[in-house]
């Protein structure tokens, strides 16, 4: 079996957040985490494909919706797995987040267990669809 840990980019401007999310997945991923929505399109420019991006709905500079808007405008980074996080509770911002081409959604605070079932099976999903 292959023992190279996925990739997953965590993007949140909260320190407390990057530190969880890295906590919590470092044992199983590699995890890169980024401040915003400018560093995440940059580090992803420079040639690095995660294999599933995590990222917050509310950043400066570039917030959740315009870097999910970008990725999936690109050729290279539009089949990426992207986890939308939100500290609202909203139907409206879920549903804004999917529409948008978001594979999932979580609200903040969130159960470190739950997160990491999100993200087992979004990339399940993803592995399927990439040998179809």
């Amino acid at each position: 079996m292959n023992n190279v840990k996925k990739r997953i980019l965590t993007i949140d401007d909260d320190p407390n957040i990057r530190m969880l999310l890295d906590f919590v997945l470092r044992k199983r991923y590699e995890v890169i985490a980024l401040e915003d929505g400018m560093q995440g399109m940059s580090w992803l420019a420079a040639g690095n494909i995660p294999d599933l991006i995590i990222a917050d709905v509310e950043m400066p500079r570039i917030d959740g919706y315009e870097f999910l808007k970008g990725i999936r405008e690109s050729g290279f980074f539009r089949d990426i797995p992207v986890i939308m996080l939100s500290g609202h509770d909203s139907k409206d911002i879920k549903i804004k987040c999917i529409q948008q081409g978001a594979d999932d959604y979580c609200v903040k605070p969130f159960n470190p267990e739950e997160i990491v079932k999100k993200i087992e099976k979004v990339l399940k999903r993803a592995t399927r669809h990439s040998h179809v």
